[in-house]
């Protein structure tokens, strides 16, 4: 954050007043709303533009969240209509409004992750054998699941139906934790988003110490046996 906040403070010292700065980044609503006060003293505008479309943004267009005042949005929409698909860019407030529906954007999309690996772990491992990579293409067809992200569900599965070149090790790049705080300050329960943002902390430990103390309490009240690391 700190580089972002000197890039924009020796950004605004070379514009002139009435100018705009666009942050397309994954940036933080609080921040946001700061850069804009402290902005708008020198007269200089700031946008918030939340983007969505990933890789595949630069072909099929990004939808895109805009937050900052109505008029210089309005003034900017070329731009935004421009970079995004048909329908797919909204003013949704003032500053850092855009940030902040990414962030939620973001949160929902670990739960919908989640839902989908887990059912699809169930039917990989589960009663019958299952071809998922169809599945997946099937429920794009008609089903109350499809999605854009169930498409490329099904673009995985179809390279490696197994993923077995893969480690089940899954990073988050923050907006998770940022929608999690944001739930909690305003007392709202957000029980999938967590859980799936916690499930990726999981992914990336090795014999967690967590699991050890459920094997060794098992152990100590009912005698039940423990397996010794080799």
């Amino acid at each position: 954050m700190a580089k972002t906040e000197s890039t924009i403070a020796a950004l605004s010292g070379l514009l002139s007043a009435g100018d705009t700065i666009i942050d397309g980044g994954n940036t933080n609503f609080h921040d946001d709303v700061r850069r804009a006060k402290a902005l708008l003293t020198k007269n200089i505008h700031y946008v918030d533009a939340g983007t969505s479309g990933g890789i595949w943004g630069l072909k099929e267009g990004y939808c895109l969240m805009v937050g900052g005042e109505a008029d210089v949005c309005k003034r900017l929409e070329p731009i935004f209509l421009t970079l995004a698909p048909a329908e797919g860019y909204l003013r949704v407030g003032d500053a850092g409004a855009g940030h902040y529906v990414k962030m939620i954007h973001n949160g929902i999309e670990y739960g919908m992750m989640q839902a989908y690996a887990e059912g699809f772990e169930l039917m990989h491992d589960g009663s019958y054998p299952l071809d998922v990579g169809a599945i997946a293409a099937l429920w794009n067809h008609g089903s109350v699941v499809r999605s854009w992200l169930l498409e490329l569900t099904a673009r995985a599965l179809a390279e490696d139906k197994d993923l077995a070149d893969l480690q089940g090790y899954v990073e988050d790049s923050g907006e998770g934790r940022w929608t999690v705080q944001e739930g909690i300050e305003k007392a709202v329960p957000l029980p999938v988003l967590t859980a799936s943002l916690f499930t990726r902390f999981r992914s990336r430990q090795n014999n967690p110490f967590g699991e050890r103390m459920l094997a060794a309490m098992r152990n100590q009240f009912g005698g039940h046996a423990v397996k010794k690391k080799a």
